[in-house]
């Protein structure tokens, strides 16, 4: 045996090996023989530091090869183990410390690294089970996919609104073709408002849909949302808007802007451009008029509000038209509809908007009482037989313009507003009037006889929002579904047998 305890495989057989234990066991005190029959009684297998046992086999009989070892290493692990031989294993701090070294956490301590080769095959086993729970915990902090569930902040700006729409888009393009970049913009929520417009050429559509979505009568008109006519094109006659335009606000208003109705600009634009007309279309005018009616019972089906706007009172065609739309308004679709809506229900199933009558330009003397109630009887005539819903949820008498009228002074009040006409030079033009007789009527504000523009536009932006949001449909929707069912249903005006027909009549 060598000074370090093995034994040589040379110096000593097989056979001579197995008779020296033999001897061993029989002859000799004990104590005074490392083989000796004391040391078989007190000896227990020992437990490796990693946990697991000597393998079962010869291995375990190879009692010198464990045991006897040089002075300096038995006498680490023996001021560290107690009198009853279990063994302690390594603090966390160790194993810290080893992980600098380039060692992996939970592998040996030194000394059990310098044993044989299968010994450290069972301790690489061992660590397998420990493996993939940290490869799982970090792939899920690292991984883009798995830390969106993870990380707040990110679950945090989910419910952030998206992002701020700057300029309106395109619903409706200008050959009466759908378009679906709006769909980005929209949530999955059901608290909303759609509101929309029609109205005759040149009377303020898109300023006043701007100005109740995102802009002010102090902005620029080129930074308005939906863009109202240059002075280039009103010198010619042309119109702005094409098709319809959408634009959603951060409070969920969907405002929908749209051309012309009985537009001559478009007719002349069909005539001088020789532009070709739909084979079931024969003549322009014939082609203008149903495009404006199929806008028409378009906004009547998948809006809450409609605002007709005017610039003077009042034009019979105009209401004539809001009722041909309104019986050529496609059926509102039941829960087990499977087509685009052609065909409908009873009449008490069928959806219709609020309608909002908007006097723009109004003149000084339509703010006078007398006149005001005159214009409210003829309109509650004009729209006597209609299911549009044009009375009871917007009142002037309500935004305290008239605070000498009480509320029963308008016995019948339909949906009407009025905005003046905006002028900046108004003011200077009646103080300068007053300047030369009376001096000090110049530190006066000149009379005007109504409520400025800001003041009645800011009126008519806190009453809007707050109008009644009926249930489009038979089943509730969402902002992506009512952008589906918006398009199922403008496919199904341009489909409609009633619509063909009617134009089949006009020719």
């Amino acid at each position: 045996m060598s000074e370090s305890g093995h034994s040589q495989p040379g110096m000593y057989g097989q056979g001579r090996r197995r008779r020296r234990r033999r001897g061993d066991r029989d002859v000799g005190p004990p104590g005074q023989n490392l083989s000796g029959p004391s040391r078989d009684r007190d000896y227990q297998p020992r437990e490796r530091r990693d946990g697991s046992e000597d393998p079962p086999g010869p291995l375990i009989q190879k009692t010198p090869i464990i045991l006897a070892k040089p002075p300096g290493e038995r006498a680490k692990p023996s001021q560290n183990t107690p009198v009853s031989g279990t063994p302690v294993l390594e603090k966390p701090i160790m194993l810290m410390k080893a992980r600098d070294d380039g060692v992996k956490p939970g592998t040996p301590t030194e000394s059990a690294a310098q044993s044989s080769g299968p010994p450290s095959k069972i301790e690489r086993e061992g660590q397998r089970p420990t493996q993939p729970v940290y490869q799982i915990q970090n792939r899920g902090m690292s991984a883009s996919a798995s830390s969106s569930a993870l990380d707040p902040m990110v679950g945090q700006s989910k419910l952030l609104p998206p992002e701020k729409m700057k300029h309106s888009i395109k619903l409706v393009d200008d050959q009466m073709n759908w378009c679906d970049s709006a769909m980005e913009y929209l949530r999955d929520q059901t608290d909303m408002l759609v509101v929309g417009v029609i109205g005759l050429q040149g009377t303020g559509k898109s300023t006043i849909m701007s100005l109740l979505s995102a802009n002010t009568p102090e902005e620029d008109q080129r930074s308005f949302v939906f863009r109202p006519q240059t002075q280039e094109i009103k010198e010619r006659g042309g119109n702005q808007s094409t098709g319809i335009d959408f634009f959603i606000t951060q409070e969920r208003v969907i405002f929908l802007d749209t051309q012309p109705m009985l537009s001559p600009s478009i007719l002349d634009h069909l005539i001088n451009n020789d532009r070709k007309l739909p084979p079931e279309y024969n003549l322009p005018h014939t082609y203008v008029e149903m495009q404006s009616l199929q806008i028409a019972a378009f906004l009547f089906t998948v809006c809450h509000v409609v605002i007709v706007v005017q610039d003077w009172f009042t034009d019979l065609n105009l209401y004539r038209f809001l009722q041909t739309a309104e019986m050529l308004k496609p059926s509102t679709p039941s829960a087990s509809h499977d087509s685009t809506g052609s065909s409908g229900s009873d009449d008490g199933a069928e959806y219709y908007p609020h309608i909002v009558f908007l006097q723009n330009k109004a003149r000084r003397d339509d703010f006078c009482p007398r006149n005001l109630k005159n214009m409210h009887m003829v309109v509650n005539k004009l729209m006597a037989h209609s299911h549009l819903k044009y009375k009871g949820t917007l009142s002037m008498l309500d935004c305290n313009v008239f605070p000498g009228l009480g509320q029963d002074y308008l016995t019948t009040e339909v949906n009407m507003f009025l905005l003046p006409v905006q002028e900046n030079d108004g003011e200077d033009n009646l103080t300068k009037a007053g300047s030369g007789t009376y001096p000090l009527f110049s530190l006066l504000p000149g009379y005007r006889g109504h409520p400025a523009f800001s003041t009645m536009v800011s009126k008519l932006c806190s009453q809007t929002p707050a109008m009644p949001r009926c249930q489009l449909s038979h089943t509730i929707l969402t902002e992506k579904n009512w952008f589906h069912y918006a398009a199922r249903i403008w496919d199904g005006v341009k489909k409609s047998s009633a619509l063909s027909e009617y134009s089949r009549l006009l020719c």
